[in-house]
């Protein structure tokens, strides 16, 4: 198995595909940890459990975005060194990103859990999902130092192409989580802490377990002692680019943190549709979002080896696949919507089955919308304008909220307004950034 891929060579719909299938895969796993989860809390524990862990998941999204997008915005850099060819950049590169997201992490981590009821206030958990949901974020936060290994590592893996070892940890990772979480809540009785507990085990497996393959197995990719030290102008370079992609990945999950504080003023009923929604809405256009990630290396690369009519080109034809995609998933969410929400209740409860089915028919319509946003923030942080890709974050993230907040406390329009506001949100960051697009292409800058 090679360690490095080269993708400014080769056809290039099949070179982006094969590079990006073994990442989409391994997105749908990760997924897989919090919906074991809910899952197996919704049908063992109940609606309040369910709740609480649908909570979580959004809190820990905006959490693992930071991180992610730290990790991601290194990517970058260390793709567009491998495609120039530039093994001292590279090495440095990597060097000064492993310390810095490093002591990020570690910082981020005692800070969660020194305001774990400060962050739970600020969500308006309601008092009878309170107790399971701190019990649950008490254990869950005790991973984030595997995330942050995990996603180093396999950055920089895809970084040099190689897309299919970050598949394999994580398919192990994801089966062990699946046990454990039956294990231990069902056969141990541990409650949500025992869901919570799996997921950790499972996170240090594959963080653990692929920085130990990247050091042992791949030696193109050990640092030797003279490429161990933090230079300035390489160590600024990785900090503008992963703090930039860092601010866009948490923007975009802090606005989807304050939409959950939103919906969880509506009650349980709707916390708990929600939780699950949002679990099928992801995994559903979660192959067009790391398809998106993989594009952006493809980018990077060839971006770095000078290939623009490659990148032009490229562009284009991700741009097809991802709407055609994005389409086809709409049409099959759209039509089994109900019978998805009932997969992770333990009842049919019709309630919570009308307002899941409400939110995935008008989320579910228009997936294409964020399909090309994905495109579009990973094209921008792949020739150098990460800043671009934070500008449409914020403008998506910003018009959603706004709408939200503005719209869903007024009766005729209630918890609709939410949902409406999102796809609206996605489709007005497209046309800007379409527009952006078309003026560096008549400039000749890409």
């Amino acid at each position: 198995m090679t360690a490095e891929r080269n993708l400014t060579e080769g056809n290039i719909l099949k070179t982006m595909l094969i590079f990006a299938v073994p990442m989409i895969l391994g997105n749908l796993l990760q997924q897989v940890y919090n919906i074991a989860d809910t899952m197996v809390v919704g049908r063992f524990l109940g609606a309040k459990a369910l709740a609480a862990v649908g909570s979580a998941y959004t809190l820990m999204t905006f959490l693992n975005s930071v991180i992610i997008g730290l990790c991601m915005g290194s990517g970058a850099v260390f793709s567009i060194a491998f495609g120039a060819k530039n093994e001292k950049e590279l090495k440095e590169s990597m060097w000064s990103s492993f310390w810095f997201i490093g002591v990020v992490t570690v910082v981020l981590n005692v800070i969660v859990f020194i305001w774990t009821d400060p962050i739970l206030t600020l969500l308006q958990i309601p008092e009878d999902v309170y107790p399971l949901m701190y019990d649950y974020i008490r254990v869950i936060f005790a991973g984030i130092i595997f995330i942050y290994l995990y996603n180093y590592f396999a950055c920089l893996l895809r970084s040099v192409g190689n897309s299919v070892v970050p598949l394999w940890f994580l398919a192990v990772s994801s089966v062990l989580n699946v046990f454990l979480d039956i294990w231990f809540v069902a056969g141990l009785d541990r409650g949500v802490a025992g869901a919570a507990e799996a997921t950790v085990i499972s996170q240090a497996v594959s963080g653990v377990g692929i920085a130990a393959y990247t050091l042992w197995r791949v030696p193109a990719l050990r640092i030797s002692r003279e490429y161990m030290r933090l230079r300035k102008d390489t160590l600024d370079r990785v900090m503008r680019y992963s703090v930039i992609t860092c601010a866009q990945q948490s923007v975009m999950n802090f606005g989807i943190l304050m939409i959950q504080g939103l919906v969880n003023s509506f009650g349980t009923v709707i916390m708990a549709a929600f939780a699950v929604a949002v679990k099928i809405d992801t995994l559903a256009y979660m192959p067009a979002q790391e398809f998106g990630n993989a594009f952006s290396l493809f980018i990077s690369q060839n971006y770095g080896g000078k290939k623009k009519e490659r990148i032009r080109r490229g562009t284009s034809l991700a741009v097809g696949v991802s709407v055609i995609f994005c389409i086809f998933i709409s049409v099959i969410v759209w039509i089994f919507a109900a019978p998805l929400i009932r997969i992770f209740l333990d009842s049919p409860d019709q309630e919570i089955i009308r307002a899941g089915v409400t939110y995935l028919h008008i989320e579910g319509a228009f997936y294409w919308g964020i399909g090309c946003l994905f495109l579009l923030y990973g094209l921008y942080r792949g020739i150098e304008r990460p800043v671009m890709s934070l500008v449409l974050t914020i403008l998506s993230l910003g018009t959603r909220v706004v709408l939200a907040y503005l719209l869903a406390p007024q009766p005729q329009f209630g918890v609709n307004a939410i949902w409406w506001a999102i796809p609206i949100g996605w489709m007005l960051a497209d046309l800007v950034g379409f527009f952006y697009y078309r003026k560096l292409r008549k400039k000749k800058t890409i």
